[in-house]
């Protein structure tokens, strides 16, 4: 058996919903990005209706008197591939696990001298500009720097400051910087002191959706520590949050069903999902109790089915019967983002409750086509173009928006044209919220809501880590992943360069007049030794429809 022997059936194998789910993992993009267009196009009047909104939001958010705030600050004046980018990030995700203090300063000595400091003096107001330039190196990625990049030599006034102030001193200055990140990312270094920061907000009409900050649990010890963490940040969110809201609009709490338990993976469901499943129910039990609501995060792609059945658990749980406050973030960069839109509403429908939805764009992208690459795979789980993501982001948010009797709508996103076409696919209809992170996207949204919030509209929930700076790296790298790149709105919001029609253009449009929809430049996981050879050939474990398969070969071959 591929699994444990006392793993529950597939829910596919009942369930229609489940089966087209499991069937789009890995479909061709160009049949999924054809039919996506449809869903997603708009008639031509409400087009050119969310094209005027969104330039006239990007137009408002360019001629604030404020300067640019935090990321959006670093992201006008680097790119994340710049050389001092890479120097800083290595420093950084290095000198966290460096356990001495002299090969510490080695470090510093040999990395500070490889870039180009001078390029970027006086050029920003904020240390924090040119303190975190720190984006790539933590998830493997490779990073091409140009010829001019990588010629001349040392800065000479880094070099001053390195041999006159000496590498401990830099060493402080660095770590220092580090915990300036943090501020800028992070609500809170505990749950308290996050629901203090967050008050003033509450005032303005502002949510939060408060999310632990760490990584999967290695052992069962970490799945504890962070179930006791979690327990505890619904119990003082329920204590602080206002009282005059319902669960779904108070203030929540996110959780990663990868904390939970060290073995989240599909090979181990059977064994796992018992054990997982009652630590989630007694967070939910815990969240209806106090009256919050509770979020499955999402995670990685091959996570996504049995992530599907520990929500449908959940669900059916007697005891949590009459409560609307269990959510799931949806990631609309996977091919299966609309179909698994659908099993949700027909969930909601089959249980008797509103299911808070969050549809977000994804931040594991390069890890989901590493992976698949490494894996022989006959394809990748997510879209390779950015347009295709925002294509099915948009179709997704239209089925949201026609099931409002089922679903409640939570759309996160830092993109202006996103924001214009959600606010006119919604109508009159009010029951929907936006969601940005903390620290990114607030000029955005104080453009976009106004004082709506303060008088009951349309409001916008923050999402808010909770956690100390050590803990912040992997989270950070996702971030700056997702909204880095050039390619991404929050980076070309922030350069005045980029003209804003062209900032504002129809995805749906961009997609539309593609030649090739899948982007030919990130070759398909069997071709990426093409033309030397083609790369062998895997499985995806992870895949019901696989195992299913497999399974069904051995009982054969063992007859």
């Amino acid at each position: 058996m591929i699994r444990d022997t006392d793993a529950r059936p597939f829910a596919l194998t009942t369930d229609a919903g489940r089966r087209r789910i499991a069937e789009l993992n890995l479909a061709p993009e160009a049949e999924i990005t054809a039919r996506l267009i449809e869903d997603a196009r708009l008639p031509e009047g409400m087009a050119a209706t969310v094209r005027s909104r969104a330039e006239a939001l990007v137009a408002k958010v360019r001629a604030g008197d404020e300067p640019a705030r935090g990321v959006e600050a670093f992201l006008k004046e680097y790119g994340l591939g710049t050389r001092e980018g890479v120097v800083l990030m290595c420093l950084a995700e290095s000198l966290l696990r460096v356990p001495d203090a002299a090969t510490a300063d080695r470090l510093i000595r040999d990395k500070l001298g490889e870039a180009d400091w001078d390029a970027h003096l006086g050029r920003a107001d904020s240390l924090f500009v040119n303190a975190s330039t720190w984006g790539l190196m933590l998830t493997g990625r490779v990073i091409r720097l140009a010829p001019e990049d990588v010629a001349g030599g040392a800065s000479s006034a880094i070099g001053r400051l390195v041999s006159r102030s000496g590498a401990p001193v830099i060493r402080q200055a660095l770590h220092a910087a580090m915990r300036m990140m943090g501020k800028q990312f992070v609500q809170g270094r505990n749950i308290q002191e996050a629901l203090d920061r967050a008050r003033a907000g509450w005032a303005k009409g502002w949510r939060h959706s408060f999310d632990m900050l760490g990584e999967a649990a290695r052992t069962e010890a970490d799945a504890t520590r962070y179930h006791e963490a979690y327990l505890a940040a619904i119990r003082a969110v329920g204590k602080t949050a206002p009282r005059e809201l319902d669960e779904i609009t108070r203030p929540s709490v996110s959780v990663k069903l990868s904390a939970l338990h060290p073995r989240y993976e599909a090979a181990k469901d059977g064994r796992m999902l018992k054990a997982l499943g009652g630590r989630l129910a007694e967070l939910a039990r815990e969240a209806k109790a106090v009256g919050i609501g509770l979020t499955i995060d999402a995670e990685e792609a091959d996570r996504l089915d049995i992530s599907l059945d520990l929500l449908e658990g959940a669900a059916a749980d007697p005891a949590l019967a009459g409560w609307n406050g269990l959510g799931l973030a949806v990631q609309a960069y996977q091919k299966r983002a609309h179909a698994v839109i659908d099993h949700v509403v027909e969930l909601a429908g089959r249980t008797g409750r509103i299911i808070p939805t969050r549809l977000v764009k994804g931040a594991y992208w390069d890890t989901e086509i590493k992976r698949a690459q490494e894996r022989g795979l006959s394809s990748f789980p997510v879209f390779t173009r950015k347009e295709a993501t925002d294509v099915s982001y948009l179709a997704c948010a239209r089925r949201m928006l026609a099931a409002r009797d089922r679903l409640y709508p939570m759309f996160a996103t830092h993109n202006a044209h996103t924001v214009a076409a959600i606010d006119v696919m919604a109508g009159n209809d009010r029951r929907f919220e936006y969601q940005r992170l903390h620290g990114m996207g607030e000029p955005l949204y104080e453009a976009a809501l106004g004082d709506a919030p303060s008088k009951g509209g349309v409001s916008c929930r923050i999402y808010a880590p909770v956690g100390a700076h050590e803990d912040l790296l992997p989270y950070l790298v996702r971030r700056l992943l997702e909204n880095g790149a050039n390619t991404s709105f929050v980076h070309r919001l922030a350069d005045e360069s980029v003209a804003i029609g062209d900032l504002v253009a129809d995805p749906v449009a961009k997609l539309a007049g593609r030649a090739s929809r899948p982007n030919p430049s990130i070759p398909l996981p069997g071709a990426i030794y093409a033309p030397e050879r083609p790369n062998s050939q895997g499985l995806d474990l992870a895949d019901p429809l696989v195992v299913m398969e497999l399974d069904a070969a051995v009982a054969a071959a063992a007859a």
